[in-house]
């Protein structure tokens, strides 16, 4: 017979658990906010050409507390909808850093994330480069403008590799907006190019 104190152990051994998961989600939960704050600072900071480097180190610190708590013991929060995105967001910024700083993409075992963050973040990264483009065309630098793009269709050409259902990775949509992207900044090139060279012709005409 099963007697009040009984189902009480039970409920205690339920509730101990479900209020440690509930705890952890919270932390969870600040920590993916902390780092989504961080990453989008330290991008605003690359494009202001200001340093940010002290938001990607904090920002990777909140990732290395995150997957400490997360990875092996609440593998599924790890892998939640608001983890991914925090995630995402870290693997842009870094990626993005590592590009218009060292000129070079790094891979996702260098950022410790798991792939499906990395890819959705590398995606995004797209964007980022075409403002970075736009920004040096507006500045005359033709040349460095035609360098980020080359970065912006060598990134597109990896991530159109992939094909697979959202359950497995949401990126198709990512990738119908880089085409978009990558048309409107190729179009945007040439003609800022043609400019340059019909006021070159004008110039050698004059003189």
């Amino acid at each position: 017979m099963m007697n009040e104190d009984y189902m009480k152990k039970i409920y205690e051994e339920i509730d101990k658990v479900l209020s440690e998961k509930d705890s952890v989600r919270e932390v969870a939960i600040k920590s993916s906010r902390a780092i989504g704050r961080l990453s989008a600072r330290a991008i605003w900071k690359i494009h202001k050409g200001e340093d940010p480097l002290d938001e990607l180190k904090e920002a990777k610190e909140e990732v290395w507390h995150l997957k400490s708590i997360l990875k092996e013991n609440y593998p599924d929060i790890y892998y939640a909808g608001y983890v991914l995105n925090a995630l995402q967001e870290f693997c842009e910024a870094q990626i993005f850093y590592s590009i218009v700083r060292k000129g070079r993409i790094p891979s996702p075992s260098e950022l410790s994330v798991h792939p499906e963050a990395y890819l959705l973040g590398l995606a995004d990264v797209i964007g980022e480069l075409r403002r970075t483009v736009v920004e040096n065309l507006r500045a005359g630098n033709i040349e460095k403008a035609e360098e980020m793009f080359v970065i912006m269709e060598s990134i597109y050409e990896l991530i159109m590799q992939f094909s697979y259902p959202n359950a497995i990775v949401p990126i198709k949509n990512k990738q119908d907006a880089a085409r978009n992207i990558i048309e409107r900044t190729r179009a945007d090139i040439m003609v800022i190019k043609s400019q340059e060279n019909l006021r070159k012709e004008l110039e050698n005409i004059s003189k």
